[in-house]
């Protein structure tokens, strides 16, 4: 997909930050902000949904917690292919991450105001906005770089070190103050550092050049007009239909619930995935060398949708494990549960230059992009078998030691850090040139589909049994990995050279 950060930019070569362009500490810090925003909800969602009312929640069941988180934390993913296409062609990369950020500061400021039509309002917009932001911010990092600029793999490095900076702090500061305080201020923080976010990307702008400033058919008056009709209509459309089917809903003759549009989105996802890889293996202009390729995308994104599934349950099982069963007390303070959503970042902040030294050390023994997935499931799975054992002893309703949760995020970040960066690099090199848009927004689909059956598997939290359900995703999370691990070498003949 062709994008604007293949337009030259005009930077002021005189701003630096840390030796790279000034515009990268204006992208940092609304990364950074977005991301304390999101996290900061996120820490609170499902213990806000599955709180009493007598405490200020809402009083979900299990059950009817898990399709909303799992809807809501799929549909972040899944609205980034649009988002990236309204960028693309509409809007372009600077301004979807303004009006992105505004309409994110506009969802979590909804859900500061009490009531389940706000609530939902606010997960809305929350959706909407982040589509929005999320896919072309990192795109406008590379518009900062003139091609062949060395710097630019050291200025993402940096960039994505304001993602887990943000993520590290908002759980602990909306964390206590939704949980110690009122669920809704928490929301309203994560409002603030939203809107902080946006107060500095505006006043930062002048650093950004013409970076991200125009949609890619900028410069052909006739294709821009044509794909601002077809936005507009499909966009009526589509507003058109969701109206239609809340005054059918209203109306009685049409019985919407949460379980039912969560299973209805379930199922719009495995047509979404059937269709892409069908139309990629069989029906696309491709060579045969192409082809294989794609099958071998396919297994990625099957590996990744699995490892995703498991890795965020930390914002709901893990994270109602933390709440109900775990022992938060220190010197007599009782620490809220959602802190424990700040480790796997400070884990990240940590490692990740200890396992990018170890890949560099390995030279020409570095393990492939599969034999890498295989380790990512693996060590996904021994997170969660650790938890097995932390919730036999917390069955008769003992509170057991944090200790558990630490060393599950220790091994599900090690798990994240084989996968998730390697598997983006993986999508580029084994995308050809025409197909790498399409390509990076099926990785995006990879995050949505496990986070969707992440979300769903909540609901067996409560009737299931917690050493069972953990048990369950701990052996099939390690045998599908123990299988990839096994099918390395035919998928690498498959790879065409590409390691």
């Amino acid at each position: 997909m062709k994008t604007s950060a293949e337009r030259p930019s005009s930077l002021p070569q005189e701003a630096q930050f840390f030796g790279h362009p000034r515009g990268l500490a204006t992208l940092y810090f609304t990364e950074m902000w977005e991301r304390f925003s999101f996290y900061g909800m996120r820490a609170l969602l499902i213990l806000f949904m599955t709180a009493s009312v007598e405490r200020g929640g809402l009083g979900f069941s299990d059950s009817k917690s898990g399709a909303i988180y799992g809807f809501y934390t799929a549909m972040v993913y899944l609205v980034s292919l649009p988002g990236g296409w309204i960028a693309d062609r509409i809007l372009g990369q600077r301004r979807s991450v303004l009006y992105g950020g505004i309409v994110i500061a506009c969802g979590h400021f909804s859900m500061a105001v009490p009531g389940l039509t706000t609530f939902y309002l606010g997960l809305a917009l929350i959706v909407i906005g982040t589509g929005l932001l999320k896919p072309n911010i990192s795109t406008m990092v590379g518009a900062l770089y003139a091609p062949g600029d060395n710097r630019r793999d050291a200025g993402f490095s940096i960039f994505y070190m304001g993602i887990n900076v943000g993520a590290f702090l908002s759980p602990l500061a909306c964390g206590w103050l939704g949980e110690k305080v009122n669920w809704h201020l928490g929301f309203g923080l994560a409002g603030i550092g939203m809107t902080l976010g946006l107060i500095q990307y505006v006043l930062g702008g002048k650093y950004l050049g013409t970076a991200g400033l125009y949609p890619a058919v900028a410069g052909d008056p006739e294709k821009a007009a044509k794909q601002k009709k077809n936005f507009f209509l499909w966009t009526s459309i589509t507003v058109g239909l969701a109206a239609l089917t809340a005054a059918l809903s209203i109306a009685g003759v049409l019985s919407l619930t949460v379980q039912g549009v969560a299973d209805a989105l379930g199922v719009i996802l495995v047509l979404i995935t059937a269709v892409l890889f069908g139309w990629l293996i069989f029906v696309a202009e491709a060579t045969p060398v192409e082809r294989k390729r794609f099958i071998v995308i396919f297994v990625l994104f099957l590996a990744a949708s699995l490892f995703w599934s498991a890795f965020e349950q930390a914002g709901s099982t893990l994270n109602l494990f933390a709440e109900r069963s775990t022992d938060r007390t220190i010197l007599g303070f009782e620490y809220p549960a959602s802190w424990f959503q700040s480790v796997n970042s400070l884990f990240i902040i940590t490692l990740a230059p200890v396992l990018a030294w170890i890949w560099v050390r390995l030279g020409n023994r570095d393990p492939s992009s599969p034999a890498k997935f295989s380790l990512g499931l693996i060590f996904v799975g021994l997170g969660f078998l650790v938890m097995v054992v932390g919730a036999v002893r917390a069955a008769n309703g003992v509170q057991v030691s944090s200790i558990y949760l630490w060393i599950c995020y220790l091994l599900h970040t090690i798990g994240e850090l084989c996968l998730s960066p390697v598997g983006l690099s993986a999508m580029t090199k084994l995308a050809p040139a025409r197909f790498v848009g399409l390509i990076m927004g099926i990785w995006f689909l990879a995050s949505s589909v496990g986070n969707y059956i992440g979300g769903r598997l909540t609901s067996l939290y409560g009737s299931f049994g917690v050493p069972s359900l953990f048990g369950i995703v701990a052996v099939f999370s390690i045998v599908v990995g123990l299988v990839l691990a096994a099918l390395v070498k035919p998928i690498k003949n498959l790879m065409g050279g590409v390691k």
